[in-house]
């Protein structure tokens, strides 16, 4: 029994530290130069595949959701018999009011008379959420997308995920005009639409004592951009 006792504490002290690992796994990798890894723009071992397009209400443009197909083999085998069990997920976006969720590698952007598609960008990136600022819109008729997504290896691993630093873009409804609005290396906290003002609110944390985490000792910045006027000129302001 006290054998047992023994084995099963071996066991919770090396899950727990396993846990710390994983938790102190830091967003920003200063080694070797100051800038992120560069990441080749395809991987020829995924197939990539298209949700069916989505088209904002009063826009003229469809959306294509685009991302790596996952095929996640469990290696199960059949109740009934002995063949293993795939399972293929072909669904890579959701869709709320206004808003495309996911891990997508791209969107693209077709006007609902042509043909002709173009992609958001050709960088390598990994895109979490795309919102149409619609109020927006209906008050300023600038049709705008508000995306947070990931641009960067800012861990040096080797691939784009959310161990990675979170950026802000805009661009209009047609894809093009994509921008960034936060800054290289700082954190995106969140982001909100004051309608009253049609103005994009958000923070960043910056990481300024360069120890490659985000915590209490770092330096929270707040911005704000007019979205009622063509150019997005990106304004700071102190709260606190």
């Amino acid at each position: 029994m006290k054998k047992l006792h023994i084995t099963v504490i071996g066991i919770a002290i090396l899950f727990l530290t396993s846990c710390k690992e994983e938790v102190e796994v830091p967003k920003v990798t200063y080694e070797g130069s100051g800038k992120a890894k560069e990441l080749p723009k395809t991987d020829s071992s995924q197939i990539q595949i298209a949700d069916l397009p989505i088209q904002m209400t009063g826009t003229d443009y469809l959306i294509h959701p685009v991302a790596d197909l996952s095929i996640r083999e469990r290696g199960v085998k059949s109740r009934y018999g002995s063949s293993s069990v795939n399972d293929l997920s072909f669904t890579i976006s959701n869709y709320g009011e206004f808003e495309i969720t996911g891990f997508l590698q791209n969107l693209k952007f077709q006007k609902v008379d042509s043909d002709s598609i173009r992609k958001l960008t050709d960088k390598p990136v990994l895109i979490q959420t795309a919102t149409y600022l619609k109020s927006v819109a209906d008050r300023t008729n600038n049709q705008i997308m508000v995306y947070t997504m990931v641009d960067m290896d800012t861990n040096k691993d080797g691939k784009l995920d959310t161990s990675d630093i979170k950026a802000l873009y805009l661009s209009e409804i047609s894809g093009e005009n994509f921008t960034k609005i936060s800054s290289d290396f700082q954190e995106l906290i969140d982001w909100k639409l004051i309608g009253s003002k049609n103005r994009l609110y958000f923070r960043t944390v910056e990481d300024t004592n360069k120890n490659g985490e985000f915590d209490k000792q770092d330096v929270v910045n707040y911005y704000y951009i007019d979205l009622s006027t063509k150019e997005w000129k990106i304004t700071g302001y102190e709260p606190v």
